[in-house]
C-alpha cells in the first residue's frame, strides 16, 4: 500500500492485516471496509507532526488492474493516497517485499527518482510540445540506462538480504540484496481460473543462473498449468487441444529452447536486465515548470531480473505517434535506446523469429495449443533461413497435419481478432477489467453477441477459408459470457468483470 502526502509518496505496504480483509467470492479483490482506522494509524506513526492526526474523510479513488487506490484527508488537511494490490499482481508476499526492495536498490545505486518508502509489510496476519517531449524522452532514458547498465548474476526477483527466503533459492548480488524466486504472477497461482498443478513438474520459481534453467522454469511454469483432465474440453475452442496435446507439445519446447540457447546469437541477448515492467506514461510524472524533467517514476511492482530479449519488444506509449506523420518520438526513442540502453536495443534489432518460442512457451493451456504449434512449425521450417546449424528437434506436421493446423490457427486469429475488437467496443481490458464508472453501459453494450450471432446465422453463402461459420463455433471463441452476460466481480459498487 502507498501513502501518498502532499504530493510525496511516502509509505508503503503490501496487505492489511489479519481480519481488516477477506477475499471476495471470486478470490482476487478486496472489500475495503475498516481501511480508514489502519491507514490513519499508520499516517499518524510516520507523520513528521508531532500533533495528533487523525482521518477526516475517506473514500476510493480509482481502479486498476492490479490495484486498488484510496484517498484520505487528515484533519490537518493533508491527503493521504493509498494503493492496495489485488491477489492478481503475483504472490502478495513476494511481490512486495521485491518491489520495496527493488526500489531501495535502485535508490541505492542509480539516480532515477522514485518515491521513498518509508514503511511497509507483507503480514497476512499536460501537453507539451515536440522538443519538450524529445527532451523527456531523453531524460527518461537517462535513468532508465542507470538500472539498466547494472549487472546481476542470476534472473529472478530482488530481494533484502534479510528476506525469509529458503537458502537454496537465492543467489547473492551485494551486501545488502540478493536474487530470489520470481514473484510475477507467471509462476504463480493468483489468476482466477487459473490453478496451478504439480503431478507433471515441481514448482519452479527459481532464480535461475543461466538460460538453460529459465527456459526449464518456462516449461514448468506450462506444465504447471495442465490439470490431469480438462472439465472444460466440450466447451474449449477445437484448436486449445487435449491434455496430451498440450504435455507433448511442451515436451517438443522443452528441446527446442535447448537447442535455440545455445546458439551463439541467442547468448549475445541474455545478459539479466532489470527493467520497468510497465515504462508508460501514467506512471512517470514530470516538473510542472519543465517537462523535460522527470520528477518520479512509479508503479515497480512485479519488476523482476529477465533476460535482455524479454524486454526488447517493449514499447512505452509515450513514443508512439498521435499523428502518423509524426515520427520524432519514435525516432528519439530508437536513437536514446540504441545508445544508452545498448542491452536491450541489440536484442530489439534481431529477427523476432528468434525469440518467439521463448515468449510463448509458458502460455499454452490459456492460449491454446496452436499459438505454440505455430511457432514451433514457424521456426523449424525456417531452421537454416534462421542461421542454426543441425536440424530442429520438432518434428514437422505431415502435408494434412499442416493442412488442419492452418484451420486451426485461422480460427485462433480470428478469437483474438473478436477480444480485441470486443474491449474497444465494450472499454475494458483484454482481460474484460471494467471501469466502476463504465459498468452499465458495457453491460448493455455486451448484447453485441446477439448482433454477432445473427450475422453469423443469416450468412448463407459464407467463404470456404471462413473460419467462424456455425453458432457452437462461435461461443466457442466468444471471450466474455455470452449467457449470463458479464457477471460482477467484487464489491456491487466498484468492479466489474466480463469475464
Amino acid at each position: 500500500m502507498y501513502i501518498e502526502c502532499r504530493g510525496r509518496l511516502v509509505i508503503q505496504f503490501a496487505i492489511l492485516f489479519g481480519p481488516i480483509l477477506h477475499p471476495n467470492h471470486y478470490g482476487h479483490h478486496y472489500p475495503y471496509t475498516y481501511i480508514p482506522a489502519f491507514v490513519c494509524h499508520l499516517a499518524v506513526t510516520h507523520n513528521s507532526s508531532q500533533d495528533r492526526q487523525w482521518v477526516q474523510h475517506w473514500c476510493p479513488k480509482t481502479e486498476g488492474g492490479f490495484n486498488r487506490v484510496f484517498i484520505f484527508t487528515l484533519n490537518n488537511g493533508k491527503r493521504v493516497v493509498a494503493k492496495l494490490p489485488f491477489a492478481l499482481a503475483g504472490p502478495s508476499n513476494l511481490a512486495t517485499a521485491s518491489e520495496v526492495a527493488t526500489i531501495k536498490f535502485l535508490q541505492a545505486k542509480t539516480s532515477i527518482p522514485i518515491p521513498e518508502i518509508l514503511d511497509w509489510s507483507v503480514d497476512s496476519t499536460n501537453t507539451i510540445g515536440s522538443d519538450q517531449q524529445v527532451r523527456c524522452i531523453d531524460a527518461i532514458y537517462q535513468n532508465v540506462k542507470e538500472m539498466v547498465d547494472i549487472e546481476f548474476p542470476a534472473f529472478g526477483s530482488l530481494y533484502l538480504v534479510d528476506s525469509p527466503l529458503d537458502p537454496s533459492h537465492r543467489q547473492p548480488s551485494d551486501e545488502l540484496f540478493c536474487i530470489g524466486p520470481h514473484c510475477g504472477s507467471r509462476y504463480w497461482d493468483c489468476n482466477v481460473g487459473e490453478p496451478r498443478y504439480y503431478h507433471n513438474t515441481k514448482p519452479n520459481h527459481g532464480p535461475r543462473t543461466n538460460l538453460e534453467e529459465y527456459c526449464d522454469g518456462l516449461i514448468d511454469a506450462g506444465l504447471s498449468k495442465i490439470p490431469l483432465v480438462d472439465p472444460e474440453l466440450e466447451k474449449r475452442p477445437f484448436y486449445h487441444g487435449s491434455v496430451q496435446a498440450h504435455l507433448n507439445l511442451l515436451k517438443d519446447t522443452r528441446a527446442v529452447l535447448k537447442k535455440m540457447s545455445a546458439d551463439p546469437r541467442i547468448q549475445s541477448a541474455v545478459t539479466p536486465v532489470l527493467f520497468h515492467p510497465d515504462l508508460h506514461k501514467r506512471n512517470i510524472f514530470v516538473s510542472e515548470d519543465d517537462p523535460s524533467i522527470v520528477t518520479a517514476i512509479i508503479d515497480w511492482q512485479s519488476i523482476s531480473i529477465e533476460p535482455a530479449f524479454w524486454y526488447a519488444d517493449e514499447v512505452p506509449d509515450f513514443t508512439v505517434p498521435t499523428e502518423p506523420e509524426n515520427l520524432l518520438c519514435t525516432r528519439t526513442f530508437e536513437l536514446c535506446s540504441q545508445y544508452l540502453t545498448p542491452k536491450l536495443s541489440g536484442p530489439r534489432l534481431m529477427d523476432e523469429t528468434l525469440f518467439r518460442p521463448f515468449r510463448y512457451s509458458y502460455r499454452t493451456w490459456k492460449d491454446g495449443a496452436v499459438a505454440l504449434h505455430h511457432e514451433l512449425i514457424e521456426t523449424s521450417q525456417s531452421w537454416k533461413e534462421l542461421g542454426f546449424t543441425d536440424s530442429s528437434p520438432y518434428p514437422l506436421p505431415t502435408p494434412k497435419e499442416l493442412v488442419d493446423y492452418e484451420k486451426e490457427y485461422k480460427l485462433f486469429v480470428a478469437a483474438q481478432d473478436l477480444k480485441r475488437d470486443l474491449s474497444t467496443l465494450l472499454n475494458t481490458a483484454s482481460d474484460g477489467w471494467v471501469h466502476a464508472e463504465d459498468w452499465e453501459a458495457t453491460k448493455s453494450n455486451h448484447k453485441a453477441f446477439d448482433g454477432i450471432l445473427g450475422a453469423v446465422l443469416t450468412n448463407e453463402d459464407p467463404d470456404d477459408d471462413e473460419p467462424v461459420k456455425y453458432e457452437e463455433v462461435l461461443r466457442s471463441i466468444w471471450p466474455f459470457d455470452p449467457n449470463t452476460r458479464i457477471r460482477l466481480c467484487g464489491s456491487k459498487k466498484g468492479y466489474g468483470n466480463t469475464t
